[in-house]
């Protein structure tokens, strides 16, 4: 490859550099402003995507490498013998099917598209010509090449569809308590009827079922916080629709999201994805503005297989001996000759562990195995909707994960759909393992003409935050879970305030801690009389308070620790909703719970209640995956817990959050804006590294230039792609 760089010596004007690419059909422009964001120009769509992969591998090379061999199974081969097991529960998740209906279920451009997206990738390692960037020194291991099929890797989808967890926890807790007192502690909705399967032992499923299948997942399924809404044009400044969409995930360097902005004939788009996958998952295009949050749609089930005695490559199943398939691949093993590692599979899919004791084996289920199931590709599809009808029609490809995807269009209509595949399940509720041998099948999905879903509301506005969605009088299940209720509580309770919102009220919305809960904490206080002292000082400090999770607050951290010690006395700790209404109902258990708080916020923090500051228990650092200190950034402190808007989740140590947030104005594009934490780029030596991470902690966006003039007007760096 060619490269000649120009620096432009006139005062005030961009970097730019001419880069000579084998595989390229037509020149491309890529115009990166000043906050690190890509706005690519192409001819033609190969092109298009040949420079988005590019300059995705230019900005993320180090992660791109990690998450290939995170999905594909390759750790081991530059990490060593410890990571077979992750390698080997990766290479289980692998899609096995009909390989022409998993490229046109994306989209029918998909190969087209993700194929020059991953020659853009390998034409950036080329280019290296075996010169290592920082992160690969540190690593000692050079990047490897990618292929199409890469991208097409079902872990990422699993971090956010744990059902088959929940099923052996609730198995336990089944086996422990018995049937009606495991289920109290679920806030479960609709009611199921839920029994034990015949045939299974509840009390043989442990966790072991599920520990290395949980080593794939990285981030918690509810607690992350996802909120979206969207208000017609009665409601705000401009009489156009407003939409905000902030995603919450782990938070982490380089960031998890991806902005870019996609020109080139059919594409204008801008907007969010995943640095490993072409194209964005939410943003806008020229007609339509698009987020989401998760459903949480029970998309997996846990089979309790039947081994034959005699021949444990056998199971029972509709009245027989079946095969097991077992498939022997070997892994490339860094410091030691390959390793032959062993997967076997079941009609119901991977076999996740195996008990031979008991003479049963622990199959796995999931959307995500079928075509279609790499999370977010069909966004390929509806990032080029033009119109209601078509990004319904487009959502329809949608499997994995579930998402709630909140809508907006230039003609001023909003909108909510539910997209992705929810099975249904005919003579069980999903809840708990069933057995394999052919009694509990699923019988198809759910179609998704209907799926719950809202046009242009009465109330003129549209919410989600992983609450129950549920329409009144819906006959179909999706879940039985959901996240709780009091961050669209607080949406919805801000939307319905008598104002024309403009784009700064959307972000300020971003950025509230106010917490329902506290103020249902405080209501109960007003009615309880504490022990003299301190007991009465905290008390005090609780209801004076406007209930708002600021970093600086001290009856942000009395409430957050009472909690945390009312939840472990009534063994609530999840259902926020349930210990609530049980101190609502009964409030005894208030004043030892609060002497074990205080206690220990004394012991950690002093005697000093006004050090008692809720920074000093809710904090963030951005750790680099080589476990780099010069490369991680923070701890700082950071406001809100998992039930207010801006929500933090996690623990103290708070590792979750909004990677991304938008607020898109459907009157003018570039009144639109934007964050991604902590910066564009993964390279340490970038000025965009950790240059968004002020911002964000202090609840600053940054515009989302669109236009090409407004995009000239905040451009810093030009790259010319040429043939």
């Amino acid at each position: 490859m060619l490269r000649t760089m120009l620096l432009l010596l006139v005062a005030g004007a961009a970097y730019a550099e001419t880069v000579r690419l084998p595989g390229l059909k037509q020149p491309v422009e890529i115009l990166r402003d000043r906050w690190g964001v890509p706005h690519i120009y192409a001819k033609n769509t190969d092109d298009l995507f040949f420079a988005n992969g590019y300059v995705n591998a230019r900005d993320r090379l180090f992660q791109l490498d990690i998450w290939r061999r995170i999905g594909t199974g390759k750790l081991a081969e530059v990490l060593g013998p410890q990571s077979i097991p992750r390698d080997r529960m990766a290479r289980l998740f692998r899609y096995r099917g009909d390989w022409n209906a998993e490229w046109q279920s994306y989209a029918p451009d998909t190969r087209q598209i993700v194929t020059a997206f991953t020659n853009g990738i390998n034409a950036y390692i080329k280019s290296l010509n075996g010169v290592r960037t920082a992160e690969f020194r540190a690593a000692g291991y050079e990047p490897g090449l990618w292929t199409p099929e890469d991208c097409l890797a079902r872990i990422a989808a699993l971090a956010v569809s744990g059902n088959a967890i929940h099923e052996v926890a609730r198995a336990q807790q089944v086996a422990q308590k018995g049937l009606g007192a495991a289920l109290e502690t679920d806030r479960l909705f609709p009611k199921p009827n839920v029994t034990v399967p015949p045939g299974v032992n509840l009390a043989e499923i442990t966790y072991e079922v599920v520990r290395e299948f949980s080593s794939l997942m990285t981030a918690p399924v509810f607690g992350q916080g996802s909120n979206n809404w969207a208000v017609d044009g009665t409601r705000t400044a401009s009489g156009k629709p407003l939409l905000a969409s902030d995603p919450h995930r782990t938070l982490e360097v380089p960031s998890l999201r991806k902005t870019v902005h996609l020109v080139a004939p059919g594409w204008n788009v801008i907007g969010a994805g995943e640095p490993a996958l072409p194209g964005i998952s939410l943003g806008h295009n020229e007609q339509i503005a698009f987020g989401f949050t998760i459903t949480g749609t029970d998309q997996q089930d846990l089979y309790v297989e039947k081994l034959n005695p005699q021949n444990p490559d056998e199971y029972w199943y509709q009245g027989a001996w079946k095969k097991v398939e077992i498939e022997k691949p070997k892994l490339a093993v860094k410091g030691s000759s390959p390793r032959e590692v062993e997967l076997r599979f079941t009609v119901h899919g991977p076999i996740l562990y195996e008990d031979r004791a008991h003479q049963r084996a622990y199959a796995l289920r999931w959307v995500g195995l079928e075509p279609g199931g790499a999370g977010y590709l069909s966004m390929l599809s509806g990032a080029r909707a033009k119109n209601w009808g078509e990004f319904r029609s487009a959502l329809s490809r949608f499997r994995v994960p579930s998402e709630n995807m909140v809508y907006a269009d230039t003609a001023g209509n909003i909108g909510f759909v539910v997209a992705g595949a929810a099975p249904v399940r005919r003579n069980w509720t999903g809840l708990l393992p069933v057995p394999g041998g052919g009694e509990f099948e699923w019988s198809g999905y759910v179609p998704a003409a209907e799926m719950p879903a809202s046009h242009n509301p009465a109330k003129h506005f549209l919410a989600t935050a992983n609450n129950n969605i549920l329409p009144p009088g819906y006959n179909r299940v999706l879940t039985y879970e959901w996240g709780q209720p009091f961050r669209v509580q607080r949406v919805e309770e801000l939307l319905r305030e008598p104002k024309k919102f403009q784009v700064p009220d959307f972000e300020t919305m971003q950025q509230d801690v106010l917490s329902i809960p506290a103020r249902r904490f405080q209501a109960v206080l007003k009615k309880w009389k504490p022990a003299p002292g301190l007991q009465t000082m905290a008390v005090q400090r609780v209801l004076q308070w406007d209930a708002r999770l600021t970093t600086e607050s001290v009856p942000a951290l009395i409430f957050e620790i009472w909690l945390s010690k009312l939840a472990a006395a009534l063994q609530q700790p999840t259902n926020l909703e349930l210990l609530l209404q049980k101190i609502e109902g009964n409030p005894a258990p208030l004043g030892t719970t609060l002497d074990e708080a205080t206690s220990e916020m004394t012991r950690f923090l002093g005697s000093n209640m006004d050090t008692w500051q809720w920074a000093r228990a809710s904090q963030i650092q951005f750790r680099h995956p080589l476990n780099n200190r010069q490369w991680d950034r923070g701890p700082m402190a950071r406001p809100g817990d998992p039930n207010t808007i801006n929500a933090s989740a996690g623990g103290r140590a708070q590792p979750s959050g909004a990677s991304y947030r938008q607020v898109i104005d459907l009157a003018d594009w570039d009144r639109s804006t934007m964050t991604n934490v902590p910066g564009e780029s993964g390279d340490p030596t970038s000025p965009h590294y950790s240059d968004l991470l002020s911002d964000w902690a202090a609840g600053r966006h940054h515009p989302m230039p669109y236009t090409r003039k407004a995009v000239e007007a905040a451009t810093t760096e030009r790259i010319s792609l040429t043939p």
